[in-house]
This record gives C-alpha cells, structure tokens and sequence, in this order.
C-alpha cells in the first residue's frame, strides 16, 4: 500500500503591532460548518508520484485559494504523518494576502450522506490571519508541529 502524500505553504507575516501571523483556512463542508477550534487548516492537498512536494503545494494553495501561490523563498518545515497516516509536507513563505481576495475551489459530496443527492461546497470556507497562540487553538491538532516548526526556525534567524 502506498502511503497517501500531500504538501503545502504556510504563510507567515509580520503585522508590526500584533507581530507574528500565520494564514489558515477554514475547512469547508457540512461536517465543519460549525466547528472552530481544530477545523482550520494549513492550505495543502494530495499529490501524486509524477509531481514534486513543492509543486503539489504551490498548486494546492492555488486550488484552494483561487490566488496565486506567492514566491519563495519557501523555508522547509519537513514532514508530519497524519493520525491516518498520510504524510504531509510544509513549506514556510513569508507574504502578505488579504483574505478577502480567495476564491476557494469546490469539492463535491453526497449530503446528506446515504441521500443519493450530491452538492457542492467550497474547500474553504474563510481565509484569516491568526497570531500563532490562537491559531494553535484552531488549527488541527496534527498540523500544529508546523506552527512549532517555524517559530523555532523564525526564532533561530534572529
């Protein structure tokens, strides 16, 4: 069996005042509608043997966001495997957005489940900035070594 991948790009930026933030999206759907905490995401999305981790996460912010992907330098936050055991790869990148802007792709499901009907929703539902603190609080508990990841890196080049 092979193991499933996905990769991404973790915005970073230095909002002056409140100092440090990270760029997360809101996980899109029906089943995270009304969730907050551990619902928001690091842009990302699967990705084949044909296509390299970092081209996978620039097209992935793109699909995800409808913008984009900023340009490098993109700082290497390594790999975490998923509770599922997905492996997922993230790259840091310093850049400025304003949410505002994204125009989420779209997924399709069938919902209600078992109901033969299938709609369509978006990947993300809002974009924001959060301070590391608060986005540790929302992000899935399984990406939250990346928001420690790139303190540290931060942190380290002074």
């Amino acid at each position: 069996m092979t193991t499933k991948r996905s990769a991404g790009l973790l915005l970073f930026r230095d909002s002056g005042a409140a100092g440090l933030e990270v760029l997360l999206g809101h996980m899109g759907g029906p089943l995270w509608e009304r969730r907050d905490a551990g619902a928001w995401s690091i842009p990302k999305g699967e990705y084949g043997p044909e296509e390299t981790a970092v081209d996978a996460a620039r097209r992935e912010f793109e699909e995800e966001l409808g913008l984009p992907p900023p340009e490098g330098p993109y700082l290497p936050l390594g790999e975490v495997r998923m509770i599922g055991g997905k492996l997922v790869t993230i790259w840091a990148v310093r850049a400025d957005l304003d949410p505002a802007l994204a125009v989420p792709g779209t997924f399709t499901m069938e919902w209600p489940p078992k109901s033969g009907r299938t709609a369509e929703f978006p990947e993300l539902d809002r974009v924001e900035w959060f301070s590391p603190p608060l986005a540790r609080t929302k992000l899935v508990v399984s990406q939250i070594p990346f928001l420690e990841r790139l303190s540290e890196l931060l942190k380290n080049k002074g």
